[in-house]
């Protein structure tokens, strides 16, 4: 692929504008596939991607040929960090009046079939009821909810009741250079691992279940969950901390 072409990239370090635009025209379905994540935002799909495109110039700019990582894979962070970045200082996230309306819908609605029937109403049944798409309500649900990330809080028994994430736990406590870069590889590390792992980390880090839950999700016992749990965070950070040395 062209993208591993280190004589294009070298040249556009130099100042090669021919060489530079090739590259992103190699990569713009890259650019288009990070920037569609921020659809429904409040942004022009084209505005994201035009700041999209500044920052994969500036991971080519960073970019040494001699790392063993490809192109694709190190310019990520940069773009979706250039592109929330604009987000952030343009103030915070936008949701269409559309969206909106129909959250507020969506929300009256949760409130009265669990008043009604003691239990939540699921996304189909809204779907059903308000004639929308599943995917609008879903979307329209998720637009109310705080930005998640790995670096979301939790708390943890094992550690008082302090809040910790994810990536503190298996981070070393170093000063990292990328937040992004840590965010992109860690997603790499947890889609590495065996599926029953796998689930474990998630519904403990991500769905903020408890051990004992786990177990009772999991048909195993409590103990089973916190030897698997440690077994995993030490592999993770085993494998996280390697990655990020070639990320650098």
């Amino acid at each position: 692929m062209f993208e591993n072409d280190n004589i294009a990239i070298q040249k556009a370090q130099e100042g090669d504008k021919f060489a530079l635009e090739r590259l992103i025209r190699q990569n713009n379905g890259l650019i288009w596939s990070i920037v569609k994540r921020f659809k429904n935002r409040g942004y022009e799909l084209e505005d994201l991607y035009q700041v999209g495109c500044m920052g994969f110039i500036k991971s080519i700019k960073r970019f040494d040929t001699s790392f063993e990582v490809k192109l694709s894979t190190y310019t990520v962070p940069y773009i979706l960090g250039e592109i929330k970045r604009f987000i952030r200082d343009d103030g915070p996230i936008k949701v269409s009046r559309s969206i909106k309306e129909l959250n507020i819908k969506i929300k009256e609605l949760q409130r009265q079939y669990l008043l009604n029937k003691g239990k939540e109403i699921t996304i189909e049944e809204i779907s059903k009821i308000l004639k929308v798409a599943k995917e609008d309500v879903a979307i329209a649900i998720e637009s109310s909810k705080p930005v998640e990330s790995i670096e979301g809080a939790m708390n943890s028994k094992d550690n008082g009741d302090k809040a910790i994430s994810l990536i503190e736990k298996i981070s070393t406590g170093e000063d990292e250079q990328e937040k992004i870069t840590n965010k992109i590889v860690l997603k790499q590390v947890i889609n590495e691992l065996e599926p029953s792992d796998r689930e474990v980390i998630l519904l403990r880090f991500y769905k903020e279940k408890t051990q004992t839950q786990i177990a009772q999700i999991m048909g195993i016992s409590q103990v089973q969950v916190s030897r698997i749990e440690k077994r995993v965070l030490e592999k993770m950070r085993n494998k996280f901390m390697g990655k990020v040395r070639i990320a650098k």
